[in-house]
């Protein structure tokens, strides 16, 4: 392996040995706590990986994510795809959901059961009354809130060891996959000055603008999903 390549080596040695308690370590300092989503999204990137490359040498990974929560932050941690890297691609549709796939268009898509989280408290009952508290209704005092990030927490590491089959449904695919190919942002704004990728650059005039010298809409992606927001300048 080249030495610029190295930076990813702890985390696929934790992959190909199925350190999944290691990979959920990880993965909550990048999400900032321990939860079930984000151990499901453990358990679907490890599941993933291990199942297109069974010889261990992972590489031209894609992962499209269809929903902006804690499941996404294990996804991203695990596959190494991300927004920066070009590897993540999202899709805004709501649902608990990845698809993981290689260079060749094989892949696997996993969905979180639907009826995952109704199980989960159920199998669970002790934590049921806190989750309303505090997940749901936002009432729960400091001393029930850190009682409810205990036990989230000692529940996201048992969902590690849970069968796979009752917590996703899985699906192999034969897709087209995507090739991460970004171009410099070499264009500058006619107004602001500040440099711009060239697929955001409105030309007005014979003069290049950027969308919010332009006036024109943009998107935004946050936990609500994908939403526009108006051009705050107008010519």
């Amino acid at each position: 392996m080249h030495e610029h390549a190295s930076a990813r080596r702890a985390m696929e040695t934790m992959i190909n040995g199925g350190d999944l308690e290691g990979l959920l370590q990880a993965a909550e300092t990048l999400h900032g706590h321990r939860c079930p989503m984000l151990a499901l999204g453990v358990k679907a990137g490890h599941y993933a990986l291990t199942q297109l490359f069974p010889e261990g040498d992972i590489h031209g990974v894609t992962a499209i994510l269809e929903a902006a929560n804690c499941f996404a932050d294990g996804i991203q941690l695990v596959t190494g795809c991300t927004l920066g890297n070009g590897g993540l691609i999202f899709k805004d549709l709501g649902k608990t959901a990845v698809t993981v796939a290689r260079h060749d268009g094989a892949a696997l898509r996993l969905l979180v059961r639907p009826d995952f989280r109704e199980r989960l408290l159920i199998k669970y009952p002790t934590v049921q009354p806190l989750f309303e508290k505090v997940v749901l209704k936002g009432t729960a005092d400091h001393e029930e809130r850190h009682r409810f990030q205990h036990m989230w927490s000692a529940m996201a590491r048992r969902e590690l060891d849970a069968p796979l089959e009752e917590q996703f449904l899985i699906k192999s695919l034969k897709i087209q996959a995507p090739q991460a190919h970004r171009r410099p942002s070499g264009v500058v704004c006619r107004r602001c000055g500040e440099g711009v990728a060239e697929s955001h650059i409105r030309v007005k005039d014979g003069q290049p603008f950027c969308l919010a010298c332009a006036g024109e809409s943009f998107f935004v992606l946050s936990s609500e999903g994908i939403t526009a927001a108006p051009g705050m300048e107008t010519f």
